[in-house]
């Protein structure tokens, strides 16, 4: 299984598998709220973009903890359909849209947004690119907040080095992403790690029980068999090797 990445996988089934967990990646409400602190000037007259926002649990933590009016980007079109069913659910359909499209080609203006929000989505096409492409969509002293896949040390044993090379290969150092996102037109405001709890207790547990109805819906099905065989390696190397890895939430205001 090392050598097969989430990459290789069809998109239509890795999104089947995930659109039925509240969460696609690592990520609390507890750190959403955390970064939001770092954002100055939040007012009933701010405009978010929360690109790649899987099924919405983070942009609906924002809506519930701003005035703001969100736009929610993902190119999967399940997600957004739930995403704009749970802002119904809330009372949020005012505030909260969720529309289909892709995170390099967006469908914005420029200098339309106050804050430009990602968890867990910015390496599908380059924190650098990322960077660089959405700061035109953000208004003077607007601020960027991702979450990123990142090393906690500048060495580390071979074979999680291998796993995350593969599936993103411009992993790097936490100092390294700060100069990166100073590079392409920010200053850096603010970066933290997610907490184990981030990855375990809402990413990883609630995986267990989804794995098992995904399988015995797609019984004999190989590709759906070693898409979970990734899903349960991921678990037990984060088990072995988290104290080398893990995701930083990146905050930075526009230049």
């Amino acid at each position: 299984m090392e050598e097969i990445t989430i990459h290789e996988f069809d998109f239509a089934l890795i999104n089947e598998f995930f659109t039925e967990l509240e969460r696609q990646g690592p990520g609390s409400s507890e750190e959403t709220i955390r970064a939001l602190g770092f954002i100055d000037n939040l007012s009933n007259k701010t405009k978010i973009a929360d690109l790649g926002c899987g099924t919405g649990a983070q942009t609906m933590v924002l809506a519930q903890n701003t005035e703001a009016t969100i736009t929610a980007l993902d190119l999967y079109a399940g997600s957004i359909d739930k995403l704009n069913a749970t802002a119904v659910k809330l009372g949020l359909q005012n505030r909260v849209k969720g529309i289909v499209g892709s995170m390099d080609n967006l469908p914005f203006q420029n200098d339309e947004f106050d804050l430009i929000w990602s968890e867990g989505a910015i390496a599908n096409i380059g924190f650098e690119k990322g960077l660089n492409h959405w700061k035109g969509f953000l208004k003077k002293d607007g601020y960027v907040a991702v979450t990123y896949e990142s090393w906690f040390t500048d060495e580390r044993p071979a074979e999680i080095e291998k796993w995350w090379l593969d599936a993103v290969p411009e992993i790097s150092t936490i100092g390294h992403n700060i100069s990166i996102m100073q590079k392409t037109g920010y200053i850096p405001v603010a970066a933290f790690t997610l907490p184990e709890n981030c990855w375990i207790d809402n990413y990883l547990i609630p995986q267990k029980a989804r794995q098992e109805e995904f399988l015995k819906k797609h019984t004999g099905n190989k590709t759906a068999e070693d898409l979970i065989a990734l899903m349960r390696r991921e678990a037990d190397l984060y088990s072995k090797y988290k104290q080398y890895y893990g995701y930083v939430f990146y905050i930075g205001k526009k230049m």
